[in-house]
């Protein structure tokens, strides 16, 4: 069984207020970025300051972890980086949605399944289900929007085809503990 997990997506960035995919690229928080991780920090405030803290090794993943966690112990590893998008990476969602109308014909999350030159599900489902093999305590894990649906997903034991149904909110607390997901604003 996963321990209990405390999941904190990054804050706004650049590329994120232009509707612009960042997938493995990156961009700067905005000043809201850093304000939703400083919301964050508060959230977390009263956690045992034991837990270990993991987070992305994308910038946008750091920033928000070093503002979040203050000076909590901080480590990396690349299989919390977001999911790989390929030839979409750096386009706007409206951008792809013109020139590719057939990638999102299956509607939700689907297309991230089948970008060019991208990661697919179960990819991402491995690394994901890697790295939490390895956990032994509770963790604080600082991540992206499609990875933190899918820590969740395996964390909980819920099939592949549930990925679009997950919420991830930046500026929020995600606790997935016993099977069960809540989120605090």
């Amino acid at each position: 069984m996963t321990p209990t997990l405390y999941l904190l997506r990054h804050g706004q960035t650049e590329w994120n207020a232009q509707g612009r995919l960042q997938g493995r690229l990156d961009s700067p928080l905005t000043a809201l970025g850093r304000g939703q991780a400083k919301r964050q920090a508060q959230l977390i405030a009263a956690l045992p300051p034991e837990l270990q803290c993991w987070s992305s090794p994308a910038g946008r993943a750091v920033e928000t972890a070093r503002i979040a966690l203050g000076g909590r112990p901080l480590a990396f590893d690349a299989r919390l980086a977001e999911i790989d998008i390929g030839a979409f990476t750096g386009r706007t969602l409206s951008e792809l949605q013109s020139a590719h109308p057939e990638q999102f014909s299956g509607g939700g999350l689907d297309w991230y399944d089948r970008t060019p030159q991208g990661e697919d599900f179960a990819a991402l489902h491995a690394r994901v289900r890697s790295f939490l093999d390895g956990l032994r305590a509770p963790a604080i894990i600082v991540t992206h929007g499609v990875t933190l649906r899918m820590i969740r997903l395996v964390a909980m034991g819920l099939p592949l085809a549930r990925i679009g149904e997950m919420s991830v909110f930046q500026g929020a607390l995600h606790r997935v503990s016993a099977g069960r997901h809540q989120v605090f604003f």
